[in-house]
C-alpha cells in the first residue's frame, strides 16, 4: 500500500500516511526502495512527498545500532519554490530528528 512520508515543521515530527492510518515519529529509517512525488498543481499549497509501497520497510525511531550499519551519502533536498527534489528515487533513506533527509548506503563488513 502506498505510504507518503512528509515533515510537519510546526510540530517537528515526521508523518507516515496511507489511506488507512497515520503514524508520527521523531525519526524514520526507510529500509527499502522509495521515490518522490510532487503535487505542483494544488490550488493552495503545492507539496512534495517521499513515497514507498512497502510499509514493512518503514522503521520509526530506529535505534542508533541500526543506523550505524549505514553511511550518509548525500541529503535529499526539497525546493519549495520549484516544487521538486534533487533526487527522484533510491534505496535507504533516513529522516533525521532535525528535519534533514539523508540518502544512505549500507556499510558491509569484510
Amino acid at each position: 500500500m502506498k505510504c507518503k512520508i512528509h515533515r510537519c515543521n510546526c510540530r517537528k515530527i515526521w508523518s507516515v500516511q496511507n489511506r488507512k492510518k497515520k503514524i508520527i515519529a521523531k525519526s524514520i529509517l526507510l529500509n527499502g526502495n522509495w521515490m518522490t512525488e510532487v503535487k505542483p498543481d494544488r490550488r493552495l499549497d503545492p507539496k512534495g512527498f517521499v513515497i514507498t509501497n512497502y510499509t514493512q520497510d518503514i522503521i520509526t525511531d530506529p535505534p542508533m545500532e541500526l543506523l550505524m550499519q549505514f553511511k550518509k551519502v548525500t541529503k535529499l533536498i526539497y525546493n519549495k519554490k520549484t516544487v521538486e527534489f534533487n533526487i527522484k528515487s533510491g534505496k535507504f533513506l533516513w529522516f533525521a530528528e532535525d528535519g534533514s533527509c539523508y540518502l544512505l548506503n549500507r556499510m558491509y563488513e569484510m
